[in-house]
């Protein structure tokens, strides 16, 4: 097995639940050690989530806490903060997804930080920021979704605007903090120097809005739902199969769209005036939309992909997880991967590691710890040096 690119950096993940873990997996899959820190008395309640259950499991803890090691400390005691500060001496990144001012008030602060190892990375996950009017407000993806004006675009016209059924912010969240960590790491190899990493939910949820500022900026648009398309975005939709299974058919670029005419054996629609060109036919997209509905309602799912996709149309299915599981692209590129999970003793499929780089590609090497504290010994005897007299007695304080 090839190290992973980051092989050689420790990360400290503080935090619960989704957007630090998140990133913190991230930076796991690319070879990083990742020491997860949790509290004796509290572990991270993702160790409960995941709506299937085995032998009185859940997985989404098999997901995000794979490839690495857990640590029981408690830094709000003294000793705890101490013991921190030692492994601060000996890691390279801490992330951590508390509100912001709560390392500060355990005297954890990113000064505290650097003044123990210059070359320290603290990457930190909140709400609104660590500054402006919200920093201190407490944030959850659904609340970041809605306030950045995400979620306003999601759903139908007239419609309330429904949640995707994931916690979408929360991982934007994670990849930018990752993408973070890894420019700060770059960073250091010229100044030697560490440096705080600020991501917040709702700039996330902003960061990938398109043209929506600029739109309204100039024109004064305020971009809405438009339910299964893009407005002015045509041809690209769902449309009915006739066993009544939707496929997704995109062919808005005007090289593309002529590859559609033909193949629905409609040659004539690429020269007609209503669909001659993207704008044209962002006029007249529902007639086009009915027309390609009703050549699609009289096929099948399966002739209607193979006809398009052999003709350069780009379409597809909308797939379950029950699908997407034996997609044999998907199987072909490693992207349903098994995860030998020791809480139940068995292989659990998750995702694989994205993206795939060709000479140091990520792995999953553990499915996570079973145990808080499972790696206890580990850190705190072998990397840091303490004895078992000392482990004990911090044990019986709540330390450990």
């Amino acid at each position: 097995m090839t190290a992973g690119a980051l092989d050689g950096v420790r990360v400290l993940e503080l935090g619960t639940l989704i957007s630090g873990p998140f990133a913190g997996r991230l930076l796991g899959d690319m070879g990083a050690e990742v020491v997860k820190i949790e509290l004796p008395s509290a572990p991270d309640p993702l160790r409960t989530w995941g709506q299937a259950e085995l032998d009185g499991h859940h997985f989404f803890w098999t997901v995000h806490a794979r490839n690495k090691k857990a640590v029981t400390l408690d830094l709000r005691k003294p000793r705890g903060r101490e013991l921190f500060l030692e492994l601060v001496d000996r890691s390279d990144i801490i992330v951590e997804n508390f509100r912001p001012g709560t390392l500060e008030k355990w005297d954890l602060g990113y000064d505290v930080l650097r003044q123990r190892n210059k070359g320290i990375i603290l990457v930190r996950v909140s709400g609104y920021g660590q500054s402006g009017p919200d920093a201190a407000k407490a944030g959850y993806a659904s609340v970041a979704e809605a306030a950045s004006g995400l979620r306003h675009m999601n759903g139908f016209p007239g419609g309330p605007p429904p949640r995707l059924a994931l916690s979408l912010g929360d991982s934007l969240a994670g990849m930018f903090a990752a993408q973070g960590a890894l420019a700060a790491l770059y960073r250091r190899t010229i100044t030697g120097e560490g440096q705080m990493v600020d991501t917040a939910l709702t700039e996330s949820c902003l960061a990938i809005q398109e043209s929506t500022i600029p739109d309204y900026d100039v024109g004064g648009v305020v971009r809405g739902p438009s339910g299964t398309r893009l407005e002015g975005i045509a041809p690209s939709n769902i449309y009915q199969s006739a066993t009544g299974s939707w496929v997704v058919i995109a062919a808005n670029q005007d090289t593309v769209f002529r590859r559609l005419c033909a193949a629905m054996g409609r040659p004539e629609l690429a020269t007609d005036e209503r669909f001659t060109d993207h704008v044209a036919r962002g006029r007249n997209q529902d007639e086009l939309d009915k027309i390609i509905g009703d050549w699609a309602a009289q096929r099948e799912p399966d002739e209607i992909i193979s006809t398009l996709s052999g003709a350069g149309v780009i379409a597809g299915p909308i797939n379950t997880v029950a699908e997407v599981v034996n997609d044999p692209q998907l199987l072909a590129r490693g992207m349903i991967a098994d995860h030998w999970d020791e809480r139940v003793q068995r292989n659990i499929k998750g995702p694989g590691v994205v993206p795939v780089l060709s000479e140091s590609p990520g792995t999953i090497r553990n499915a996570g710890p079973a145990r808080p504290g499972q790696h206890n010994d580990e850190i705190y005897r072998e990397l840091l040096g303490h004895t078992d007299g000392e482990l004990r007695a911090l044990h019986d304080e709540g330390v450990l």
